[in-house]
């Protein structure tokens, strides 16, 4: 068999088996792709040790430009991918000379989230002004995206006929996994106000619209305009910097957390497959942290001393 036919294989695996989205898919298929072809892999034999190792020090040296390299991040992606070829390999009986264990992932700094303060959020989420068509939408979009933590993939793919007045649905996310969602009084409020202006037929919740005085209906919104809105939006409420829907899905758990949720009960909202995924949030709840510790640690000393 064919180095190339053991990769679709795998492919077909990951698609039919493990229901990996089409963009999970694709990028495995690419990462693969340029291991094998870097290193003039022709065979599963030719797969080893340092095969793997020069792979990954030529993308530690590869320049993007004059100054820039490919980050470190990126490259961990293309060494998790080869080590999880191996392990599907490795369930196949395939005669292997380099074990997925023996390839260590990098070590990687952990991710900065930044969120915007209280005050700017609320500003942020009133700044779509008036009764208009395009204001109820985009009022409807950001309270929605902040009340439940949605992707901005599963915003663009609710549908109208969901029952909203229930203040929870079911949504199908990242891996083909179900989970339920919850929408606060502001967020069903607001999309029954935008709902009510609405007299297409467009089965989407949310739709793009054309740019005229009476706009048209283009069909369901995109998630690359649901990340200018939110930009105009911020920039309308006075916030410095880059806001984008993802950065309100960080809201969403920073907030939760903030207020007393656990990181378990956390992670089912945000439909993370891993609780580590997760804790990136937690740096971000260091003051209550501080509070809990300022009242809780020594007590029993302090005790004493009065």
């Amino acid at each position: 068999m064919t180095i190339q036919s053991t990769v679709q294989s795998y492919i077909d695996y990951l698609e039919i088996e493990k229901g990996r989205s089409p963009k999970t898919v694709a990028n495995y298929r690419r990462y693969l792709d340029a291991f094998i072809q870097d290193q003039h892999i022709t065979s599963i034999a030719d797969i080893t040790a340092d095969t793997v190792k020069n792979f990954r020090l030529s993308l530690a040296r590869k320049k993007l430009s004059s100054d820039t390299y490919l980050k470190r991040n990126t490259q961990a992606y293309y060494a998790i991918a080869i080590r999880n070829f191996l392990t599907y390999l490795v369930k196949q009986e395939a005669p292997l000379r380099v074990l997925p264990e023996q390839i260590e992932l990098p070590k990687l700094p952990s991710r900065q989230i930044d969120i915007v303060a209280y005050g700017d959020l609320e500003r942020f989420l009133r700044a779509p002004q008036g009764d208009s068509f395009r204001a109820l939408r985009d009022r409807a979009i950001l309270e929605t995206l902040f009340s439940t933590g949605l992707r901005v993939s599963e915003l663009c793919a609710l549908s109208r006929y969901m029952d909203f007045d229930r203040g929870e649905i079911t949504i199908r996310g990242k891996g083909d996994k179900l989970r339920v969602v919850f929408f606060s009084e502001r967020a069903q409020q607001a999309i029954k106000a935008y709902m009510d202006k609405r007299s297409d037929a467009e089965e989407s919740l949310f739709i793009s619209i054309s740019k005229a005085t009476h706009p048209k209906v283009l069909g369901a919104i995109i998630p690359r305009t649901v990340q200018r809105l939110v930009g105009y939006y911020a920039k309308k409420a006075g916030i410095l910097g880059r806001v984008t829907p993802h950065q309100l899905r960080h809201q969403f758990a920073t907030d939760l957390l903030m207020n007393g949720a656990d990181l378990r009960s956390v992670q089912e909202l945000l439909g993370h497959a891993n609780i580590a995924t997760t804790q990136v949030y937690t740096h971000l709840t260091n003051n209550q942290l501080k509070e809990v510790h300022k009242s809780f640690h020594g007590r029993r000393r302090q005790e004493k001393h009065t």
